[in-house]
């Protein structure tokens, strides 16, 4: 058995408001939060890439949680956070620190990226964490960002380790490999759309459900793609799959999240676009793109 937890349906990687002043707006983030889940979502992720991680500090980390963590108390909503780097011993103390965020459901556990081990040590780096994590894992395969990605044979070795409970599938598409994991994955392991252009197909083929950066906004039309494709309704699921791909699109035509966070600032829902450096704020054109496509 892998693990009791069996993450469904939509959940949404939040990012992280800045203010003026360029520190984390908690109150906006907090909105955010609420928005979103009382919008349908399932839970929300804190620190995933969309979050900025990197570019947050241990205190401003701790504190993102704690906000969230209040809000889908509040919400009766699923908590993932992201805890993972590429060094073993590090990702283990993340790990260790939530055990004190009660309201914590999993961890998000990314590939060790840019120092590009082996997969069979990528294994071996997921189970280590999972036998000693106070939380369930869930896995984040994005072999685009990390340098490394896991196939089929390793995903199912890991999907048969204790204290997994699924995968962010993020390759690119929807390759061999991840038909193969959705056709013979155990019960107890969630594979989770992670590309937001496939969460359709993902989820009609037999996927639990999507980490979907793009429901940021418009979180009620991607929970209702999603809804509409767990329950096998592939004409609805079709239908809003289409309505919504221009949008995905446009929020991923400069890196991430910048185009999303300046639509976000549009809708007055953050203070400011800003993203933190080494990452550039979204330009003009491509917010003027987004903004066109969701209002359509």
């Amino acid at each position: 058995m892998g693990s009791p937890l069996r993450p469904t349906g939509t959940f949404v990687p939040l990012v992280t408001p800045f203010g003026e002043d360029g520190a984390v707006d908690h109150d906006s983030l907090a909105a955010l939060a609420s928005a979103v889940i009382d919008a349908g979502a399932r839970g929300v992720v804190a620190l995933a890439t969309t979050g900025e991680p990197t570019s947050l500090d241990q205190e401003e980390r701790d504190a993102a949680v704690a906000t969230v963590a209040d809000i889908c108390k509040e919400r009766g909503a699923q908590l993932i956070v992201g805890a993972a780097t590429n060094d073993t011993r590090e990702t283990l103390k993340r790990h260790e620190r939530l055990a004190d965020v009660p309201q914590v459901a999993a961890s998000l556990a990314v590939v060790p990226y840019y120092v590009r081990p082996s997969e069979q040590a990528i294994v071996a780096h997921f189970q280590y964490i999972a036998e000693r994590s106070p939380v369930p894992l869930v896995l984040y395969n994005i072999p685009y960002r990390t340098g490394r990605g896991l196939g089929a044979e390793a995903l199912l070795e890991l999907a048969a380790t204790p204290n997994v409970a699924g995968v962010k599938q993020a390759v690119g598409g929807i390759d061999a490999d991840t038909l193969r994991v959705l056709a013979e994955r155990p019960d107890d392991f969630s594979v989770l759309g992670g590309d937001d252009p496939y969460l359709a197909p993902m989820v009609l083929m037999g996927a639990q459900g999507a980490i979907a950066a793009s429901a940021n906004v418009a979180t009620d039309r991607y929970v209702e793609m999603i809804d509409a494709a767990l329950q096998g309704d592939a004409a609805t699921t079709r239908e809003r799959a289409a309505s919504l791909l221009s949008l995905s699109l446009a929020l991923f035509a400069e890196p991430s999240p910048a185009v999303i966070k300046a639509l976000l600032h549009h809708l007055g829902a953050i203070p400011t676009k800003d993203v933190r450096m080494p990452l550039a704020n979204a330009s003009e054109e491509a917010t003027k793109r987004a903004i066109e496509v969701y209002e359509l």
